[in-house]
């Protein structure tokens, strides 16, 4: 089929490498504009997506918005079969949605009707959800409310991080992808309504959010780690030879010991919560590397007692 594909971030790279691989025709790639980067900001980079598509020869175009009516216009020159939607980043106006023969199909990472929206990966970590998946659906003009036509399950392992599933998913969302078009090209799709029962949303992760609160469960304090691991990331401040320090918390793990909440506990990095502690394995200072919690130890001294906020 002639295929125009929307996406932006790594995730979507490798749906975008699947359709390409079983020989559709991509007729042109739509990503988000180049950004700057660098800490002045005077470096431009170009997205994943951008890039994989220079490397395959296609046709790229990073329009800032789709509402300008020439921009419609040129998507519905391309005259595709069907647009295929990965972490694009914006929303698509209704000419978009009816710019193609067969439409607009997303590939969306939660099980819907359950985290719709910006970050169903980290939301679902966040909640402790045992179960995720990829669903194909096809787009209406409400936030992910359109009809499922595939879908794949996916266990959420207790220590998984959001790293961790995002990279399980992407891989399985381009498979996913690729089955649903060739459904799609003999005509043997089908699509089913969302349920109306059991709609959450996965709003946007805020830096307001990202520093550990202790007073919560040991459990829920894991799962907010992991679920910001390893981006942005979870942190909390520390003393270290007596200069308060952020320290992003990548890994970690629910311990049996109890204490005061927010105390280090112990000479391992446990630290007391509301209920049960954590212990901390994998640290990130500000400005530099991720280390294990042992290696950490032997450069920054913490010691048993000290309050963390």
């Amino acid at each position: 089929m002639r295929i125009i594909f929307m996406g932006t971030p790594d995730f979507a790279v490798p749906t975008l490498a699947s359709l390409a691989g079983f020989g559709h025709e991509i007729v042109a790639v739509y990503t988000q504009p180049p950004r700057p980067a660098g800490r002045r900001g005077l470096d431009v980079v170009k997205s994943a997506v951008h890039r994989q598509s220079e490397i395959l020869g296609f046709r790229v175009y990073t329009p800032t918005s789709l509402k300008d009516p020439e921009e419609q216009s040129r998507f519905c020159a391309l005259d595709a079969d069907v647009a295929v939607v990965v972490a694009y980043g914006q929303l698509l106006p209704e000419a978009i949605l009816n710019g193609t023969r067969l439409g607009c199909y997303n590939g969306h990472a939660s099980l819907l009707p359950r985290w719709r929206g910006a970050a169903p990966i980290q939301r679902a970590i966040m909640a402790g959800d045992d179960e995720t998946g990829i669903m194909v659906m096809k787009m209406d003009a409400g936030l992910d409310t359109g009809p499922i036509a595939m879908e794949e399950r996916l266990a959420i392992a207790p220590d998984m991080t959001a790293g961790d599933l995002h990279d399980r998913l992407m891989l399985i969302g381009g498979d996913l992808m690729q089955r649903a078009m060739a459904a799609l090209g003999r005509d043997s799709l089908t699509l089913t309504p969302q349920p109306t029962d059991g709609v959450t949303y996965a709003r946007k992760i805020t830096k307001a959010e990202t520093r550990i609160d202790f007073s919560g469960a040991a459990r829920d304090v894991h799962n907010h780690i992991r679920g910001l691991a390893p981006f942005p990331g979870a942190w909390c401040e520390m003393t270290i030879s007596g200069k308060p320090e952020r320290v992003k918390i990548l890994r970690a793990k629910p311990a049996d010991d109890t204490g005061t909440i927010g105390t280090v506990l112990d000479d391992r990095l446990t630290i007391g919560c509301g209920s049960g502690s954590i212990r901390f394995l994998q640290l990130q200072k500000a400005g530099g590397n991720a280390m294990s919690a042992q290696d950490f130890l032997r450069g920054n001294p913490v010691e048993s007692g000290l309050e963390i906020s």
